[in-house]
């Protein structure tokens, strides 16, 4: 048989997961839900188009991501996830198959689909969300740059996790790798050596604004959960900026910041540039900082200068 397309799969997995009293991984349920559906090794070594993952195991991995998004299963560790009371509450009612529209009953997955679409800046520097065109509707150009878009973010949930379970010196190094693959900082050697060694009233650190060092610019970084930073703490900042006779800083946090800290640094006169969890992981992202590249895939199209000559 063919290998099940994604949402075929998530009754199936949801099962596996409520018959377990404890975690279980993609791998675990892959090999359970092969026998299940009796899967042949040919549609086992099934390849993605980039040849660089089994389409069951990809399709397992991401039947399993939307079913956390709506909150029937949740992780508990790296790799690891288990049903939740809902999932069980759900399968009570001995459902005869589960797919996205039914995932959409549920707010919190509604929440996600809605914050999948493209963020950009409107004129007054505020995110928005513009929606993904429906894929029944798009035309294929569309689609493929909606199915990047979702990639894209998936990561940068999975990214701005992996920054919150790290240590207060992983992050350190992080921030360092980050402003130093900016332009930042000169070598990296020369910007480890400078983050992380001043601690001087609310100040993490400084960095050179560029590599001769004609200025620079201090830092502080928060390895925040979900506490936003408050006007306090970027008062604290600025604070310290003035006792330096400094006005460029940089204040870089996992969490987000609150309407009042970001009105405070609208209206002093210090230049403080504030990156929330969101902004951090697209710039980590964007500069190849903690991922990398698992396939591309050219576009290309017709090459109307190469056929005018033989007009």
């Amino acid at each position: 048989m063919a290998v099940p397309d994604y949402q075929s799969l998530m009754l199936p997995l949801l099962k596996y997961a409520g018959t377990r009293n404890s975690e279980v991984t993609t791998s675990d349920a892959v090999e359970v839900l092969a026998q299940e559906l009796n899967l042949s090794e040919e549609d086992l070594r099934e390849m993605l188009p980039s040849g660089n993952q089994y389409t069951f195991g990809n399709r397992v991995g991401w039947a399993a991501t939307y079913m956390k998004k709506a909150g029937l299963l949740q992780s508990t560790r790296r790799g690891y996830y288990q049903i939740t009371a809902r999932g069980h509450e759900f399968l009570a009612k001995q459902p005869k198959s589960l797919n996205i529209k039914l995932l959409e009953k549920y707010p919190e997955f509604l929440e996600f689909k809605q914050s999948k679409g493209t963020r950009t800046k409107n004129g007054k520097g505020i995110t928005e969300t513009k929606s993904i065109p429906d894929i029944s509707a798009a035309t294929p150009s569309e689609a493929l740059e909606a199915a990047y878009e979702n990639l894209r973010d998936e990561l940068a949930d999975e990214l701005l996790a992996k920054l919150k379970a790290t240590s207060p010196g992983f992050f350190e190094r992080v921030v360092v790798e980050l402003l130093v693959k900016m332009g930042y900082g000169g070598s990296r050697t020369a910007a480890g050596r400078a983050i992380g060694k001043s601690g001087d009233g609310g100040i993490d650190g400084l960095i050179k604004e560029d590599k001769l060092g004609l200025d620079v610019v201090y830092v502080q970084a928060k390895r925040w959960d979900n506490t936003p930073v408050g006007s306090p703490s970027v008062m604290q900042f600025a604070g310290a900026l003035q006792a330096q006779r400094a006005n460029k800083g940089i204040f870089i946090t996992t969490s987000r910041f609150t309407e009042d800290a970001r009105s405070y640094v609208s209206q002093i006169g210090s230049k403080i540039v504030l990156i929330d969890g969101e902004q951090l992981t697209g710039l980590m992202i964007e500069h190849d900082v903690g991922v990398s590249t698992v396939s591309l895939y050219p576009v290309k199209r017709i090459d109307s200068d190469y056929f005018d000559q033989g007009i």
